[in-house]
């Protein structure tokens, strides 16, 4: 695969009514506000279903250490049947796994997150559970149209940012994953399907 694809959308099965049946369950008293006030404006937090194993406060709990190299599910993926099923799926290591959310009339500014890259062998995946037009995500200066259910690899090592015009809140799935051979052939797939 080219180093050009900053963004794919991959072939995975997801029932959005699911997904958004999962996010139901979670209470409001679970989600962690972003502990990188920096980096937006308005209303970003997190809910964490796989953290880092030795992580026992939220804040831990919802941070992606790129050092870590033991995960654990948190006791909000009890929570989320669907979601465990679907991460059962993906035949690959799974790191942290979160629920993020933006508030409406919020962003998040133009930023980086190092090291999460198909080359440097760690992805960031973006799955919307609760998302409308209103929501602008842009990779190098360009717009990623991502539909709920949608699984999208983003080469987030890239300039990026999201602006939540609308009404309601955004909230995405967001795994973070190693890549092996499986993901490595889907994320293939993913790029001869632009040819």
């Amino acid at each position: 695969m080219s180093a050009v694809n900053d963004r794919l959308r991959l072939s995975v099965a997801i029932d959005a009514e699911r997904l958004q049946a999962d996010l139901s369950n979670c209470r409001a008293a679970d989600w962690v506000e972003h502990f990188v006030k920096d980096n937006y404006e308005g209303r970003w937090d997190v809910l964490p279903l796989r953290a880092p194993a030795t992580a026992e406060h939220p804040v831990m709990m919802i941070y992606s250490d790129p050092t870590c190299d033991e995960f654990v599910d948190t006791p909000m993926l009890d929570r989320c049947p669907y979601i465990r099923a679907l991460l059962g799926q993906f035949e690959c290591r799974l790191d942290a796994v979160r629920l993020m959310r933006l508030g409406p009339d919020s962003f998040i500014r133009e930023h980086r997150d190092l090291d999460l890259s198909l080359e440097d062998g760690a992805v960031r995946l973006h799955v919307p559970i609760v998302t409308d037009d209103d929501v602008d995500f842009r990779l190098n200066d360009e717009p990623v149209r991502m539909r709920v259910g949608d699984c999208w690899y983003l080469r987030l090592s890239d300039p990026h940012s999201v602006t939540n015009r609308g009404a309601q809140v955004r909230v995405h799935l967001v795994i973070d994953a190693r890549v092996n051979d499986w993901l490595a052939t889907l994320l293939q797939r993913a790029a001869v399907a632009l040819l």
